[in-house]
């Protein structure tokens, strides 16, 4: 039973890691799209 609870912390921990770097990724892509977004108006003035 004490394996088994370990089992699941450890995949618990895992998968919430593995979503806050996917999360950070996606946000650093959306920021960088508004950068170029930005530049391009600024460039169109």
């Amino acid at each position: 039973m004490a394996r088994l609870i370990a089992l699941f912390l450890i995949a618990g921990s895992v998968a919430a890691l593995s979503g806050c770097n996917t999360m950070a990724g996606a946000g650093e892509d959306i920021s960088k799209g508004g950068n170029a977004l930005s530049n391009s108006a600024e460039k169109a003035k």
